[in-house]
C-alpha cells in the first residue's frame, strides 16, 4: 500500500496526509475475497492554492484487482466536516489506517467532535437502511449479507439515539453497545461467521428474527428523527487554521 500511495503522490503532486480502509474490511465483516476500499485525504503544494484555477478536489483511480482507492483533497473534507458528513467521520475513525501524518488524524478527530450533529448523522443512516432495505430484503428470499448492511445502520441510529456521540465503525462494537436480545445476538453471529469464514452468503430463506428487528427500529426511529438535538455549530476558523496550517507543510 505504500508504494501506492507514493505513486499517486508522485502523479498528481500532491501529499497525502492519511489513508485508512473504510469498507467491509474496517467494518469487520470481510471475507477472504473482498476488495480493499482505500480512501485518503490529501493536500497540494501550497501554489495551487494561489492560483487562479482551483486545485482538484477528487482523485479516483479504476478499480483495480482487489483494489478501489480514491481520495479527498483536504479543503473538499473541511467543508464536508462542517456537515457533520458520516462518511468522512468514518474514515476518520477507522481501525485499519495505511498513513497518517503527524498529528493530522488528532487534530481532525478534534474537529470532527466539535461539529458533529447528530440530526445529520442519524438521517444519513437511517436513510441508508432504509434503501439497502427496499433493494435487497424483500419477499422470502433476500440478499443474506444484505442484512449486515442494513444493521450496521440501524445499530448506528441507536447508537446516536443513545447519545454515544460519533457511532465506531467497527460493526462488532455497535452491536456489543446497542443489541440485548439474545435471539438477536446469535443471528447476527451467526451472518458474520458465515460472510468471514468466505460463504458468498448470496440468496437465501429470510430470516425472521432479523426481519422482525428490522421492522420495529423502521417504525421507532423515524420518530426519534425528530427529537434529536441540532447544536449551534461554531464558525469556520478552527477549519481554516487546520487547512492553513497542512497547506503550509508541503
Amino acid at each position: 500500500m505504500a508504494r501506492t500511495l507514493a505513486a499517486i503522490e508522485s502523479e498528481h503532486g500532491v501529499r497525502i496526509l492519511y489513508a485508512c480502509e473504510s469498507g467491509s474490511r474496517a467494518w469487520g465483516f470481510a471475507s477472504a475475497d473482498s476488495d480493499y476500499d482505500v480512501r485518503f485525504l490529501y493536500v497540494h503544494p501550497l501554489d495551487g492554492y494561489v492560483s487562479v484555477d482551483t486545485p482538484r478536489e477528487v482523485i479516483e483511480r479504476p478499480i483495480t484487482d482487489d483494489l478501489d482507492i480514491n481520495g479527498w483533497e483536504l479543503r473538499k473534507a473541511l467543508r464536508l466536516m462542517r456537515k457533520s458528513n458520516p462518511v468522512l467521520l468514518e474514515w476518520l475513525h477507522a481501525p485499519i489506517t495505511y498513513r497518517c501524518d503527524d498529528g493530522f488524524l488528532s487534530d481532525m478527530r478534534d474537529l470532527a467532535r466539535t461539529y458533529y450533529r447528530p440530526a445529520a448523522c442519524f438521517h444519513h443512516y437511517l436513510h441508508m437502511a432504509q434503501g439497502n432495505r427496499r433493494d435487497y430484503l424483500r419477499g422470502p428470499i433476500v440478499w443474506l449479507k444484505k442484512y449486515l448492511y442494513v444493521l450496521r445502520p440501524l445499530l448506528a441510529c441507536r447508537w446516536i439515539e443513545m447519545g454515544r456521540g460519533i457511532p465506531p465503525v467497527a460493526f462488532d462494537h455497535l452491536v456489543e453497545a446497542t443489541v440485548d436480545e439474545a435471539p438477536l445476538q446469535h443471528a447476527i453471529a451467526e451472518l458474520l461467521a458465515a460472510k468471514r469464514g468466505g460463504d458468498e452468503l448470496a440468496r437465501g430463506p429470510a430470516i425472521p428474527v432479523i426481519d422482525a428487528f428490522i421492522d420495529r427500529e423502521f417504525q421507532r426511529l423515524e420518530a426519534v428523527a425528530h427529537g434529536l438535538p441540532s447544536p449551534q455549530l461554531p464558525d469556520d476558523e478552527g477549519l481554516n487554521r487546520l487547512l492553513r496550517r497542512f497547506v503550509y507543510r508541503t
